[in-house]
Parts: C-alpha cells; structure tokens; sequence
C-alpha cells in the first residue's frame, strides 16, 4: 500500500492529509497559534475538588479547568507530587530517578480527596484536547513517547506493542530493554520498534531522558500554572507514528516545516531523509494531488460509495448514526441477499474510511442493509474489523444485531473534522440571484483588457473553476483562441476546482495574484 503525506501551508497553520494509494484517509489542521496539544505536559493547580465525581478542575490556563478523574491520577501519583514538589523548590533536588524512593500506590477504589488538596500545585499531561464546551482531559501518568519507546516515570513495567506478534521478537526486545532499562522507568516497545538494535533503543532511551531532566529543571521555582514540555508538532508525530507502516513520499510546499522535516529524518531515521520532497508550483499542493475534491467529495451528510450505493451521516450531541443505502447500485434479481452482502462490504470499507477522515469518536451506529443469513453478517463484520486494524485510534467494535446494527466505540481525542462542502455563491452572498451567466466570460474578457492594455501586464495566468475552464477552452475558435488573435498573447487557463463557480484568479510571471478594486 502506497502511503503518502501531504503538507500544505495556509491561512492560520497547516493542513496535513494522509493518502493511500492516491486516496484521502486523514486530514488534520494544526493551527499555528494553538496552545493545547496532547502529550504536552503542564504544572497545574487544583481548583475544586468533586467527590460526587471522584475527580478534580485542575487550572493548565485555559479558558475552562481541565478535568482529571480518580482513575486518572495514575497508582504512583503519590511519587510524582513528592518528585515536584522536591524540584520546584530547588534545582539541587533534580537528578535521575535512580536513588529516588517511590511511595506506595494508591487504592485504585480511593478518593480524590484522599489523594489531592485545593490549591496543590500538580504534574498533569494532557490525554484529550479541549472539545465543545469541555476543558481538556488530563492524566498524571505521565508519559514520553519517542520512535521506538514510550519512557513512564515511576514504574517498573516492560510492556510491548500488541501489533509484535512474533514471540521470539518479542523476547528478544523485552531482554535488550531489561539491560538497559533506567532505574524507577517502565518502557512502552512501540511497534516501530521490531527489528531494532540495542543502539537504536539506547539511543531513543537516552533522548527521552534527556527531555525529563530538561522538564524537571523548567519546573524549578514556577508557579503554576505553566507549560513545561510541548509535544512535537502535529506534522512530526505524525511521521514518527506511521514510520513503521511506511510513507512512499512526504511532500510539503512550506520551506521551515521542509527544514524541520530534513532534520528530524536525518536525525532519527536517515535511512527514509529521500522521500522528503519540497513542492515548487503555482498550483497547491492540495489541488495537485487532488486533495480539494476528495475533501469536497468526502464531507458533507451524503457520501457515495464505490459501486453506486451511499452512506447518510448525522451527528448528534450523544452519538453518530450511519445509514447504509442502495442507491443506484445494480442488483442481481434472483439473489438479494447477496446484493445487499456486497453492498454492506463496500459501506463497510467507506465507514472505516470516514471514521479516520472525520476523526469521528464516542458512539458510532451503523444501519446496514438487512441480512438474513447468519455467516453474511459474520464477514460484513470481520471485513469491518480488518478495514478498521488501519485506524491508529483505540476502538471498539461490536457483532452486528439481528436488527442488522453494528455499534463502533472509537476514541477522541481532539475535535471532530467537520468541512463545510456547500458553498456560498460569490456574487449574491446567498440570496440566490447572480448576474446573466452568459455575462461571465464578457466579465474575465474585460478584465484580461484592462490588464494587458492598462496595466501592460507582460503574461496573465487564470484560475478558474473547472466548468468554466472547460467552456473557455471548448469549440472553435475557443475564447481562449480569440484572445490570441486579439492580444497577441497566449493566456493559460488552469483548473482550480476549490474556487467557487464564478471566481476567477488572475497571476502576472512571478506568480503574484492580481487583484481588482
């Protein structure tokens, strides 16, 4: 499979797609000012304490208290709050955990009460972006995730990614982590990390322990609350996290995030630094890999589906329904239980598609087409189950109903994607009345005039919608032609299907937009 990862600057961050063999799968926007990312790390205070709840508001200086249950605190919270408290008061206090002397664990069926005071100054890791009207999810076990490794301060545990099926691997990881394992620090083996040497282990190790002892010495004589580790940008954890699936090529048109992408790959995986490759057009990025019409095609309540049929999505505050439906799709008379198998698969397929797209979380319910036969509903779900091995969020997903229902537990951790694919016309601003279309190409027509005999533009370059490209360019002599015959000058015309019907963009040579009072 074919992966690719896209990068495209614009207004307020950068918009990050992820393709398989050509196909969009995720899209991610990572504003530029964004303060609250997962894996960053803040010393908060406790606000209030909610014993009906069992959990604490722990002010990170966001708009709204964070929320940190019980279960969330972690076992050895108890050692983290002394290691803190130890080394906000002095930097002599910062050290490598070797000598540290762990506190016993806390009762898991404990109170918060028990463990957290008001106004308690505390370590906290944020686990879900803020969403909605709620504040960000916290966690106190705390967590430094590297390429190979996952560091846990405060414990002792060696644990390795399910996706390592092979035991002898296995084995052979758990024995390399044992020599090397620092004292009072479990490890998390990451998939990515099957196959690799004790240098590479040591090495991502020794990283994250450096990262600790750097956070540790932010936290010296602060007052909360503060941020004292961020988590890598959104661009390069992606990479980090689907280097082991593999990436055919990493495109991007930004030269700083280029730059940091060089450097990180030739850093910690050299051997993948030649499939970075910097995009120089004046057409987008996401417009040359055909990215705006897969988001225009993929967003909205209808979706279509390879073969003919279509999903209905609806979003409500509680959960998500999808609704499987025939379509147009062409049905074998004699056989409708094998019509409606063959649609539920190609559904199934698009579902677990539109799951990672949107980054839909919570409860999704998915109304397939009803199927009689028992083994018929066993493979809609097992071919829903293998589509969905893709998606790295944590899921659930249950055996269909008899009433032909499959219900999907899936984890969220940041706000939904949602993509507005209706557009509002540039020339009424809604009110449903534009000018005579047949005045359109008069309009770019007088406009080309004014350029070139007003302005003497020496080259015009137009962008237009894909409707209009093509009418300019049909027949004989096309408009475009008579331009050539009347100015002298070949204007080309290019396609840019994520303009709206009647906009047109007008570039002089250096590629600079010209714009009309």
């Amino acid at each position: 499979m074919a992966n690719e990862l896209i990068v495209c600057n614009s207004d307020g961050g950068q918009r990050i797609a992820i393709l398989e063999n050509k196909r969009l799968v995720e899209l991610h926007f990572e504003k530029s000012n964004k303060l609250y990312s997962v894996g960053d790390l803040y010393l908060g205070r406790v606000k209030k304490l909610m014993p009906g709840l069992n959990a604490a508001f722990v002010d990170v200086g966001y708009g709204k208290d964070a929320f940190l249950h019980y279960l969330d605190l972690g076992p050895q919270v108890k050692s983290l709050n002394k290691y803190i408290k130890a080394v906000n008061a002095s930097a002599a206090n910062i050290d490598s955990l070797d000598k540290f002397t762990r506190l016993p664990d806390i009762d898991k069926h404990g109170k918060i009460s028990d463990v957290l005071k008001p106004q308690q100054p505390i370590l906290v890791q944020i686990v879900k972006e803020a969403i909605s009207t709620k504040g960000p999810r916290l966690s106190c076990e705390v967590s430094l995730a590297g390429n190979y490794v996952i560091l846990v301060p405060f414990s002792d545990d060696v644990s390795i990614s399910r996706k390592i099926n092979s035991a002898e691997e296995k084995k052979r990881l758990r024995k390399l982590v044992d020599g090397i394992r620092p004292a009072n620090f479990g490890v998390i083996l990451r998939t990515a990390a099957e196959g690799c040497s004790l240098e590479e282990l040591q090495s991502d190790i020794g990283g994250l322990l450096k990262k600790w002892e750097d956070m540790s010495y932010s936290l010296v004589g602060v007052e909360p609350p503060v941020k004292v580790l961020s988590e890598i940008d959104r661009t390069a954890t992606i990479v980090r996290d689907m280097l082991s699936v593999g990436f055919e090529s990493i495109y991007t048109d930004d030269q700083t995030i280029f730059n940091d992408l060089q450097e990180y790959l030739k850093k910690e995986h050299p051997d993948q630094a030649k499939i970075l490759r910097f995009h120089k057009s004046k057409i987008s990025l996401f417009e040359a890999f055909g990215i705006e019409k897969q988001i225009k095609a993929s967003f909205g309540k209808t979706v279509n589906v390879t073969g003919g049929s279509y999903l209905i999505i609806e979003h409500t505050e509680a959960l998500h329904v999808i609704d499987v439906n025939s379509g147009s799709t062409r049905l074998v008379e004699d056989s409708p239980e094998g019509n409606a198998l063959k649609i539920n698969m190609e559904a199934a397929t698009e579902i677990s598609r539109q799951l990672r797209l949107r980054d839909m979380g919570g409860i999704i319910v998915v109304d397939f087409i009803d199927l009689r036969k028992p083994d018929n509903k066993r493979l809609v779900y097992e071919h829903l189950v293998k589509e969905m091995e893709k998606d790295r969020a944590k899921h659930t997903v249950l055996p269909m109903s008899k009433f032909g229902l499959i219900q999907i537990t899936r984890q969220r951790v940041r706000p939904e994607m949602n993509i507005v694919t209706t557009e509002m016309c540039p020339s009424c601003n809604g009110t449903g009345k534009i000018m005579p279309s047949i005045l359109i190409v008069d309009e770019i027509e007088n406009n080309i005039d004014y350029l070139i005999r007003k302005i003497k533009a020496s080259s015009i370059s137009l962008y237009v919608h894909p409707f209009i490209e093509a009418f300019l360019k049909s027949g004989w002599p096309s408009h475009r032609m008579k331009w050539f015959f009347k100015y002298k000058k070949w204007i080309p015309v290019k396609t840019d299907s994520s303009l709206p019907l009647t906009s047109v963009k007008y570039y002089n040579a250096s590629g600079e937009e010209l714009k009309f009072e």
